[in-house]
Formats: structure tokens, sequence, C-alpha cells
């Protein structure tokens, strides 16, 4: 081995395990704030805001979680986030889907021009629209319910572009000899387009299920009560005059993240299906 070749060999080498060091610190500095809430959820009250910081808590208490679980009606705010983040996933792949495929396959006057204006909303800001949601919420009556919390954010730019993205690649032939077997554009939508789609489908569920979890603002306007608080609303629950439960809030921030640690192991081999599909995303 000439020394030229040496020497090239070991500058691989020292890249590769420069790369690999920036990686794992890169992990660890995205990782750190996840540690430190789950330390905190375990430790004293007391212990939380202490200076100096201490990195583990001197006395484990894991009967934080079930503290935090009964000091409100977590298990009521837990169930209700389930309902409403579930109904507007659900919504949002039926609607999305369906507004995809007549953007994609569908001919009639002004598509186009449709497709643009719909894409510009993406450049509203939910704070804008708040307003007026909130209006129109109080003239249904649907102040305070699930309805109100649900459809108002049941329809997605995002996910209708997504999609429609994806269903442009997908060959028109097949469809075409679906029709010549006497399939309507129903059928091919449900039999063909759908099932070939599940690599997207799953990862806009993913993403709409998340963000909506983890939605504040719109449930802070539209409820007024217990009854139908969403996790990040019952969260603040936690802040009162006598102060604030730091561990308990930690405690129940950790177990609100366990349904997004489910849906993603659960979803995670049409995550990355639909990354690989999606980073060829081109259209017409």
């Amino acid at each position: 081995m000439t020394s030229e070749t040496l020497g090239r060999s070991q500058g691989q080498r020292t890249g590769s395990f420069l790369l690999h060091a920036g990686m794992v610190l890169a992990a660890l500095a995205f990782l750190f704030p996840f540690f430190w809430m789950v330390t905190n959820a375990i430790r004293p009250n007391a212990e939380v805001l202490a200076v100096p910081p201490q990195l583990l808590p001197s006395d484990w208490q894991w009967s934080n979680f079930v503290y935090a679980w009964l000091y409100l009606p977590f298990g009521r705010f837990f169930l209700n986030s389930i309902i409403v983040a579930g109904g507007i996933t659900i919504l949002t792949l039926a609607v999305s889907s369906m507004a995809a495929y007549a953007f994609a396959r569908l001919r009639f006057p002004f598509s186009g021009s449709l497709f643009v204006v719909y894409l510009a909303t993406l450049m509203v800001p939910q704070a804008v629209i708040v307003i007026p949601l909130f209006l129109m919420m109080s003239w249904l009556g649907w102040m305070n319910s699930f309805q109100g919390l649900i459809l108002p954010m049941a329809f997605s730019t995002f996910g209708t572009f997504m999609l429609r993205q994806y269903f442009l690649q997908i060959p028109k032939e097949l469809e075409e000899a679906a029709m010549i077997e006497g399939c309507s554009r129903l059928t091919i939508f449900l039999r063909i387009i759908l099932p070939l789609s599940r690599p997207m489908l799953g990862l806009l569920a993913l993403f709409t299920f998340t963000g909506q979890w983890n939605s504040f603002l719109w449930p802070l306007i539209i409820v007024n009560g217990p009854e139908y608080s969403t996790i990040p609303l019952g969260l603040t629950l936690f802040q009162s005059q006598q102060g604030v439960q730091w561990n308990y809030m930690m405690a129940g921030s950790t177990i609100s993240m366990l349904p997004g640690i489910l849906l993603t192991l659960a979803l995670q081999r049409y995550i990355f299906s639909g990354i690989a599909m999606g980073s060829g995303f081109g259209g017409r």
C-alpha cells in the first residue's frame, strides 16, 4: 500500500469518525429537552427550579405520574384529545384525498386556477381566521362542543397538495384499464388510488394527528370549561395562585407524548415509504 493510498484511507476514516461524532452530538442536543422533561417529572417540585440545576433528581418520585393523573381530570383531557385529534385526522384524510383526486385526475373549468387559489390559503395564518371561525361557531351554537373543535380544523390544504402530487405519479393506464372493465370513478378511487397511496396517507395521518394533539390556540378559544378541554389546555391548570406544580406538569407532558410515539412506531413502515416517495415529488 502506497503512502498516498494510506493517507487517503486515514483521511476517509477521520472524516467518517467526525461525521458520526457530529451526528451523535446533534442527536444528544435534540434529545436533551426530552431527557430534562422526564427527569423533572420524577423529582420533587422544589428541585425543578433549583440553582444550580441538578442533572438527576435526588429523590426519584415515580408517583408523580399517578398524582398528575389524579390532580386534575387528566383522564377526561386525554380522552378529549383522542376524540378531537382522531376525528380531525379521519376527516382530513377523507376530505384531502377526495379533493386531491379531483385536482389530479378530473378536468373541469378553471381547475388550475382554483388549485392556485386553494394553495394560496397556505399563506393565511390561523390567527387571522380565528375570529371569523369563532363568530361562525357561535352562530351555529357549537361553542364548547366536539363539533366546534373538530369540523373547522378538518380541512388541510397541505394534505390536499401532498396527496395530489402523489396521485399524479400513479400511471393513468391503471385507471383506463379499470374503466374498460366497467369501474366507475368512485370504484377506481376506493380500490386503486387509495390502496396505492397508503404510505402517503399514513404520513399525512401522523402529521395531522400530532399537530392537532398539540394544538392549543383553537381549543383555548372554543372551549370554556374542563368538560371539553384537551391535554394542552389541561396542562395549564397545573398553574394556580399557590404556584406552579412543575413536576406534575412535566409528568402530564410526558404522558401526553405516548400516543404520538405509539402512532409513529405503528406507522413507521409507511413513514419511511412516504418520505422516500415524497422525495420524487414533481407533478404537473
